[in-house]
């Protein structure tokens, strides 16, 4: 499995990276312990996380998905096995919100105990927060990763524009400069190709894509208003693709993994392979056939044609 680097870190990951916003949600407990023991198991070991997830089930405060984490490498004790990528910044109901020094100083203690580790490997900002000057949300990342609880920095929902500005204050001042970026984009959400795919491949950004599979649309699970009823993310984000667009990107989607003996999800994932200023993209999976999906879209590498024909339809 060819793994790349996220941006000049000297962290590699696998071609697909496991989102775990699922955790706490649509898995209890024991599932994500068996959906986590297959990930690593079978080469699948970069987890994205965040402190938020999954505070919007009726009855969570957020940091649910993390706590699973921490309870699960500590029953199995392989932290040393994956990768855990996590973020801070957006609201955790009762706490607080931002990217102030202030909060963030609580916000990694607050990760790291839940995750029960001592170093996060890839800390990310979740959300840009403008009311905080950016060079001291990065001497705050400074700080943090002298004192050893992190590795690299990311972020993630910047406009190009302000992310070119923190990029440019690492450089100008000597912080940590932020490896990744974490972007929606997928076959159905393209707008970043306008401007921030080229600056994070001119600046040597690794970009990790969030909803790759567009909450589970392009796996081909929902294809009328019946199907949304399938499962919680289907009504939460899937519908809104149900459209003449969302329709003909399906099908494309179909010709190619027919002729390429894949699934729907493996070519839409496969499709973010070789892009401009793409490291990996973020998928997550609920059953062990999913599971599959994401170990066989790791490995797969579509034809110029497929991609081609893929591009069409989702222009």
């Amino acid at each position: 499995m060819q793994k790349p680097e996220l941006g000049r870190s000297g962290i590699f990951v696998p071609p697909v990276i496991f989102g775990c916003n699922v955790f706490g949600w649509t898995l209890d407990k024991a599932q994500s312990f068996r959906i986590l023991d297959e990930l690593v198991e079978r080469g699948l070991n970069a987890l994205d996380t965040a402190d938020v997830y999954a505070y919007w089930v009726p009855g969570n405060k957020g940091g649910e998905s993390e706590s699973i984490m921490g309870e699960w490498l500590k029953a199995r004790g392989r932290r040393h096995d994956v990768l855990i990528l996590s973020k801070a910044g957006m609201e955790m109901p009762g706490i607080g919100k931002g990217l102030s020094p202030a909060y963030l100083a609580g916000a990694i203690e607050a990760s790291l105990k839940r995750l029960g580790t001592d170093v996060i490997d890839l800390y990310q900002s979740h959300r840009d927060d403008e009311s905080v000057p950016q060079e001291e949300t990065l001497a705050a990342f400074d700080k943090m990763i002298k004192a050893g609880k992190v590795r690299a920095i990311g972020a993630s929902n910047f406009s190009a524009a302000r992310f070119k500005e923190a990029l440019d204050i690492s450089t100008k001042h000597g912080l940590p400069r932020y490896q990744t970026m974490q972007p929606h984009y997928n076959l159905l959400e393209r707008g970043i190709e306008a401007d921030m795919l080229p600056l994070c491949a001119a600046e040597g950004v690794g970009v990790i894509p969030y909803y790759s599979l567009a909450s589970g649309f392009l796996s081909g699970k929902y294809r009328s208003e019946a199907d949304l009823g399938k499962s919680p993310r289907g009504a939460r984000g899937a519908g809104k693709y149900l459209n003449d667009k969302g329709l003909k990107v399906l099908a494309a989607l179909d010709k190619v993994a027919m002729r390429m003996g894949a699934t729907p999800a493996q070519v839409a994932l496969a499709w973010f392979k070789g892009r401009p200023g793409l490291a990996a993209p973020i998928a997550s999976a609920t059953t062990s056939a999913q599971v599959a999906d994401l170990v066989k879209a790791a490995a797969l590498t579509l034809d110029a044609a497929a991609v081609a024909e893929l591009d069409a339809a989702s222009a």
